[in-house]
């Protein structure tokens, strides 16, 4: 009976107003949705960034696995004599001379004993000057302050703790302390060069304190044109 005089009631609103009632809230809700969407892809579009650019840094730098202390340079792989900027032709007329002087060791005579008084000894695990080593490195810079078509190659050697990758590193900061004070002394940096042994070739071959304080060493080879 309830549902009869449900049907007996005439609806308040007319047939084509609820059909446009209908009509109306099923696009609004569309409208909705279609504003949710768009909301979300503007969003979407917001968060992304353009990629920042990578300035490449020439060489390699990190760290040295090892017992030591591994705040060490990694230094890049050799290039080849016609790429190195250290080779670099120059014209002198120093004394009877007039000719291009090329500073590239495979093209000079070398000379590792000429400065043999001159060899530079560092502490236990340190690549610093020490101020007692500071005048054998003035000599050095003297020599070649009066003999400008001659170089100079800076070996660092190191003793036998530590791993051998560490200690080719420590000997290579070693070899690169002792050419920062010639530059600093006002030597040019294209006639200074260096190179690591790391531990391979000790002065002295013993296992004690006694020898591994000769070992801990940057010694100066000279080069002279031929």
């Amino acid at each position: 009976m309830f549902n009869k005089l449900q049907e007996a009631v005439p609806s308040p609103v007319g047939p084509n107003e609820t059909f446009l009632l209908r009509i109306t809230m099923k696009y609004a809700k569309l409208l909705n949705l279609l504003m949710i969407v768009l909301a979300l892809s503007f969003g979407v579009v917001g968060c992304k960034r353009k990629p920042v650019g990578v300035t490449p840094i020439a060489g390699m730098t990190g760290k040295i696995g090892g017992t030591n202390d591994t705040s060490g340079l990694i230094t890049a792989p050799p290039l080849a004599p016609d790429q190195n900027t250290n080779v670099k032709p120059i014209d002198t007329t120093a004394g009877v001379i007039g000719q291009n002087v090329r500073f590239d060791p495979g093209s000079m005579n070398s000379n590792p004993t000429f400065f043999a008084a001159n060899t530079v000894y560092f502490d236990f695990d340190r690549a610093t000057i020490k101020p007692s080593e500071t005048g054998k490195i003035e000599e050095v810079s003297k020599y070649l302050q009066a003999n400008p078509t001659h170089a100079v190659q800076i070996e660092g050697h190191c003793d036998e703790r530590g791993t051998e990758q560490y200690n080719l590193s420590l000997g290579e900061r070693r070899a690169l302390s002792v050419r920062e004070y010639l530059v600093t002394a006002g030597i040019q940096p294209d006639r200074i060069f260096t190179i690591s042994y790391g531990e391979s070739r000790p002065a002295d071959p013993g296992h004690n304190e006694a020898a591994w304080a000769k070992n801990r060493r940057g010694v100066f080879v000279l080069l002279t044109p031929k």
